[in-house]
């Protein structure tokens, strides 16, 4: 399968382009200006193009409804979540027991659904045209929190690498993919060396990582993809043998231990609106098509139907 991916700014490009050709999900016969309201979105920067994808098809349907989507990181967005600041948080990884627990405090029901795989990728500069693969283990001695100002070079990780100092980038401390990837490779969520380049935004990653020849990087798949033509794909070796992220080992597993499903998590109080008991309904009528546009993975078989069942049973619980 090969990946049609955007960016953030390209996605609602995209997505005019299809609905001015009279593509998409939506046309003018379906418009309803009847359902109204407003729609507060924010988290994970990695479900960020999905979300907004499906928020462009809904309010061309909907025009009475005003949805915004930020990315402030799936922890950010958490803040938010159980302060009742947003109806809906993007979430790159599953809730925390933290998090939980102030939602409970806040007296905020919630419920969570998947909507997409995604697989982290490994990636270098398209100078470097030495490393061919790398070890689950290698990226441990690379990112564990020991490893700041005493693991500085290549040649330190792997006899034969060059003797020179690499640059490491990757996600923010609030970010889900951090919390993935930490937690995955160097064995606590949390926890790695501070001395990298961080950002919340995935494109400053891309570009960081696009314009050094020493660096190392990690983010979701469906960047690398946006932007291959100046980035390397590195597989990884979980000790079964090295593995490229691709649709299929992404879903398969095969790709471990760094592929991983992608949420998102909505407030009884906010389903008490119409306008998001209808979006989120949306939302999983047409993520199949829309997450594959915008480059993800979308869920095998009939689990969307399923995510939607267990939404009804959500909205019908006292």
């Amino acid at each position: 399968m090969k990946f049609q991916v955007f960016s953030k700014l390209t996605v609602l490009a995209a997505l005019f382009a299809i609905m001015a050709c009279g593509g998409g999900q939506s046309d003018k016969s379906n418009t309803d200006e009847s359902l109204t309201g407003e729609i507060k979105i924010d988290g994970s920067s990695t479900v960020y193009p999905i979300t907004e994808a499906v928020a462009e098809e809904f309010r061309a349907e909907h025009p009475g409804v005003r949805v915004t989507v930020g990315f402030s990181g799936t922890g950010g967005g958490f803040k938010k979540f159980g302060r009742g600041e947003i109806d809906i948080n993007n979430a790159s990884r599953p809730i925390k027991e933290l998090e939980e627990k102030t939602c409970k405090e806040n007296n905020i029901q919630f419920h969570g659904i998947t909507v997409a795989y995604d697989g982290l990728a490994i990636v270098v500069s398209k100078e470097n045209t030495w490393l061919e693969s790398i070890t689950v283990a290698e990226l441990k001695m690379i990112w564990e929190p020991g490893a700041q100002e005493k693991i500085k070079k290549w040649s330190q990780v792997r006899a034969g690498w060059p003797d020179v100092e690499f640059n490491l980038y990757g996600a923010g401390v609030a970010s889900g993919t951090y919390d993935y990837f930490t937690e995955v490779i160097v064995g606590e969520s949390g926890s790695s060396r501070g001395d990298y380049t961080a950002s919340e935004d995935d494109n400053v990653l891309v570009q960081g990582v696009a314009g050094d020849k020493n660096a190392l990087g990690f983010f979701g798949l469906a960047y690398y993809e946006e932007n291959k033509d100046k980035l390397r794909l590195i597989p990884v070796d979980n000790g079964k043998g090295a593995v490229t992220p691709t649709a299929e080992t992404v879903m398969s597993g095969e790709y471990a231990p760094l592929s991983r499903p992608v949420f998102i998590y909505v407030t009884k109080t906010a389903t008490q609106g119409p306008e998001v008991a209808a979006f989120i309904n949306f939302y999983l009528s047409n993520a199949a098509v829309l997450v594959k546009d915008v480059g993800y993975i979308a869920l095998p078989g009939k689990m969307y139907e399923e995510e939607t069942a267990k939404f009804e049973q959500f909205l019908n619980a006292q």
